[in-house]
């Protein structure tokens, strides 16, 4: 029997995820949330969630904000990212490394985005950078969720 994987998730996926009541982003709820997967995440990556979740575009008030966090948080594991930072592929984007440090720092099994600046290191990353149909396809039960 395979552990669960843990998995980074960007946050375009969680909040996909936590909007979109059909296709692959709800079926990535489902996942976390039956526990076929431990979403991992940090103090950064938790950050910036909270940080997206606040935009204006999303028209969401606190307590919609803070109800989609529960449905994500209860269901991650935090990982501390230590003082010193651990080595990453290097990439265009500042805003991308959180996630690379956590995948490294969290010993990740995945780290699942659409983001072409993390898709493009993908081969410099010791756990493989993947989309979203691409981890959902991976995962066992995931495709019946």
């Amino acid at each position: 029997m395979k552990p669960t994987p843990r998995v980074v998730l960007d946050t375009n996926a969680v909040l996909s995820a936590l909007v979109f009541a059909h296709g692959p982003a709800a079926r990535l709820r489902e996942v976390w949330q039956t526990g076929l997967c431990e979403p991992l995440v940090s103090k950064a990556t938790a950050g910036e969630l909270i940080r997206v979740l606040a935009y204006p575009k999303f028209k969401l008030n606190a307590d919609e904000q803070h109800e989609l966090l529960a449905d994500y948080l209860p269901h991650c594991r935090t990982v501390t990212i230590p003082a010193k930072k651990p080595r990453t592929p290097p990439c265009r984007d500042a805003f991308d490394l959180p996630f690379l440090e956590l995948a490294v720092v969290g010993k990740a099994h995945y780290l699942v985005t659409g983001d072409r600046d993390l898709l493009d290191i993908r081969s410099k990353l010791l756990c493989p950078v993947v989309t979203l149909e691409t981890f959902l396809a991976a995962v066992p039960g995931a495709e019946k969720s």
